[in-house]
């Protein structure tokens, strides 16, 4: 499908990325989703929560007009950004979390608008940067954690579900 801009573009490859999220969870037995594979290792459920928040995050600070990825510290961002996000094992519970924040996220992007994606922000390491970029950094980092889901998948047994869907097994 052809985007008429690079922010419709942008959301499409975020939602693609959720959604490749989503089938990793989906594709993890209920018990595995507490599975931690060493003592310092996230949970599958951790790792799901933590893309939520991270997502409500890059979405509301990249959408405000006076957004900063350095006008707070990473845990205070938490307390304003992923107010409410209850930590849950629950595969159900964790799809729809998923799913509601990254739809919710897009819209407030969509909104913010193209022109305001192609404004600078600081970035976490303090140096400008382009919105878009930066949610292009979001999505990656999205993508990193999907990796780590679908190691976890072979871990436990089972094919990870992007594996499944290009050799045709879904």
């Amino acid at each position: 499908m052809p985007f008429s801009t690079a922010l419709e573009e942008a959301l499409e490859a975020w939602e693609y990325t959720r959604s490749g999220v989503i089938s990793e969870i989906r594709n993890l037995p209920d018990v595995s989703l507490t599975f931690r594979p060493t003592a310092s290792s996230r949970t599958p459920a951790e790792i799901a929560i933590h893309i939520v928040e991270s997502g409500l995050m890059m979405a509301g600070e990249l959408s405000r007009p006076d957004g900063n990825f350095r006008r707070k510290s990473f845990p205070q961002f938490m307390k304003e950004y992923a107010r409410g996000v209850k930590p849950t094992a629950n595969k159900k519970q964790l799809v729809q979390l998923l799913t509601k924040t990254q739809a919710d996220g897009a819209k407030k992007l969509a909104n913010a608008g193209e022109l305001h994606m192609l404004q600078l922000i600081t970035r976490f390491d303090g140096v400008p940067g382009t919105r878009l970029a930066w949610m292009n950094h979001g999505v990656s980092h999205e993508e990193y954690h999907r990796g780590q889901l679908a190691l976890y998948a072979r871990l436990v047994g089972r094919v990870p579900a992007l594996t499944q869907l290009i050799y045709g097994k879904k």
